[in-house]
């Protein structure tokens, strides 16, 4: 049994990207991950508000056949989560990244097969900052699309960015530009490694009619202690 195997390499813009697989020792599973220089961006030993982000963000919107955005593909899991919500009518994924979608969509993910074999699904390569401040939008074939959900897990929050590239994002002009790709009553969702943030939902609530912070808390296996991320939920008046 091999206890660690590198499976992919890539330099990208923003550092180089690996993904591996390693055995945990403690807990007796294999655990994926995806590493970004120094910085682990992803294991799928913790996925509880990758999920939830998606459960969080469409159980808000209103109305059926759903059209959906999800910011950040990295293992899937808010993917498949927004593609099992019955409403969902359409999704668009926007991934950075075109190493993370090759491992998609040759099946080198577990979850690859599953969310391109899903006709409602549809995998871009994109960033998807620059297509939040502009005006065509999430959707290539569709300039000035807007959607019922956008739904993002890119930064590790609104104050630990990967890189500079969403700095401005998280300001009011940002997510204002943000909200005009949103449909009247539609729903923006993100995911933060952080605990709520009081600054960030007034920020949220400055520019969208609703905001508030959801905590997620789940057990963390390898420290056996309750451990909190957030969702936060605005919705576009």
């Amino acid at each position: 049994m091999r206890l660690f195997e590198e499976l992919d390499y890539r330099p990208t813009p923003i550092g180089p990207l690996v993904l591996r697989r390693r055995r945990e020792a403690r807990l007796d599973v294999d655990v994926i991950e995806i590493k970004l220089g120094e910085e682990h961006l992803m294991s799928d030993l913790f996925t509880v508000s990758e999920i939830a982000l998606a459960e969080l963000g469409l159980a808000a919107c209103e109305g059926d056949a759903l059209d959906v955005v999800v910011g950040g593909l990295g293992l899937g899991y808010t993917a498949r989560a927004a593609l099992a919500e019955p409403r969902t009518a359409s999704l668009i994924v926007v991934e950075y990244l075109e190493a993370v979608l090759d491992w998609h969509r040759t099946g080198l993910l577990p979850l690859g097969p599953e969310l391109t074999g899903d006709a409602r699904c549809r995998l871009t390569e994109g960033d998807f900052f620059a297509l939040a401040r502009g005006t065509d939008g999430f959707d290539p074939e569709t300039p000035g699309r807007r959607f019922d959900a956008i739904l993002l897990d890119i930064d590790h929050s609104p104050d630990a960015l990967l890189d500079a590239r969403s700095e401005s994002f998280y300001q009011p002009d940002g997510l204002r530009r943000l909200s005009a790709h949103l449909k009247p009553g539609g729903v923006f969702a993100l995911w933060s490694d952080a605990r709520p943030d009081p600054a960030f939902t007034e920020r949220l609530a400055s520019v969208f009619a609703e905001a508030r912070a959801e905590p997620v808390t789940f057990p963390n296996p390898l420290t056996h202690q309750p451990f909190t991320q957030t969702v936060y939920v605005a919705r576009k008046g």
